[in-house]
């Protein structure tokens, strides 16, 4: 997917003012020594850094994990919620206070991947600066509006914002974040003038437009708890194909955009880990992956699996961050 005309930073000093605001069958992981010659792993708790409030889409499923690999591994994989720079706080710990040891590991999404091509100072590199452990699954996003709002349809959308240029607000998860990038794909390929007012995570984002605070969310599904509630109304989905949970919604290829958006992430720990060690926790984190009761809570929030090996997962990272390269020096984009 392509961010043809994006411009960061065209209408975020507005925006920033918001952020202030498989199967059970699978065998059980090896546990013992690493390569090193380390002693067994685990032998204490594991710390499990999720960088969004709790209650989102993506805290669902990795607390889900969590508590499943932690009975497979013998210690509790404890989660730790560090919210706030759009998703980019666990990285942040794994790249300046973590140790290799395999106790503490955090989501890897794309904002980190993207992170280093967008800003003067790169604060790490994505590839090279953490040990990728293994590939999860993506997000079902979509654009939800205000059910007893003006706006039922994506040809509503299209004309209010023509209609009101500059007027037609939308929130996301954050500034530069996957779903940020797409709604400014769309605007510039629509000639829109919206106005992006981020929030610190997803489900903040959907209770500030079910408020009437913000006119629109472009975000993970966080918002389904709202649609399905009657607060909010779904007018399209990013998925390549109609969610069976909201059919009514269509994707945005059926609307004209050659687009899919998933945005895959995964789990990682600090650059240097031992590979018996990684093995271990892919291993665990894999049979919790494929277990009946995660897939339940991705069913839940229709998160399409996106699963990787360690060694596919590291491939996939660097080609990711390649493609990311490239569009942050085509469009020149910055966020600071």
């Amino acid at each position: 997917m392509g961010f043809e005309g994006t411009r960061l930073g065209r209408r975020d000093a507005l925006a920033l003012g918001g952020m202030a605001l498989g199967g059970a069958a699978l065998a059980a992981p090896a546990l013992g020594q690493g390569t090193s010659g380390q002693g067994r792993f685990p032998d204490r708790p594991i710390r499990l850094i999720i960088p969004w409030p709790p209650g989102g889409s993506a805290d669902a499923q990795l607390r889900s994990l969590a508590e499943i690999a932690g009975r497979a591994l013998g210690q509790s994989v404890v989660v730790e919620n560090r919210p706030g720079a759009s998703g980019t706080m666990g990285a942040m710990h794994l790249t300046t206070q973590a140790r290799p040891d395999g106790y503490t590991i955090s989501q890897m999404h794309l904002s980190i991947v993207r992170r280093p091509f967008i800003t003067r100072t790169p604060p790490w590199d994505p590839v090279n600066d953490f040990t990728h452990i293994i590939g999860l699954c993506g997000w079902m996003f979509g654009i939800a509006v205000k059910a007893d709002g003006p706006i039922k349809t994506w040809a509503d959308y299209l004309a209010y914002a023509r209609a009101n240029p500059g007027r037609l607000t939308y929130t996301t998860s954050g500034i530069a974040t996957t779903n940020h990038l797409t709604m400014e794909e769309l605007a510039s390929r629509e000639k829109l003038e919206l106005v992006h007012v981020p929030y610190r995570a997803s489900n903040e984002a959907a209770v500030a437009v079910a408020s009437g605070e913000v006119m629109s969310v472009a975000d993970s599904s966080a918002w389904a708890p709202l649609v399905d509630g009657g607060q909010l109304r779904l007018i399209c989905v990013w998925t390549a194909e109609r969610s069976p949970r909201f059919p009514e919604a269509p994707t945005l290829k059926e609307l004209g955009y050659d687009m899919v958006v998933t945005s895959p992430y995964g789990l990682a720990g600090p650059r240097g880990m031992d590979p018996g060690v990684v093995r271990v926790l892919h291993d665990a984190c894999k049979a919790a992956l494929f277990d009946p009761a995660n897939a339940t809570v991705r069913a839940q929030f229709d998160m399409p699996l996106e699963y990787y090996d360690t060694e596919d997962y590291r491939s996939f990272i660097a080609r990711r961050a390649e493609y990311e390269k490239t569009m942050a020096q085509r469009l020149k984009l910055r966020i600071d």
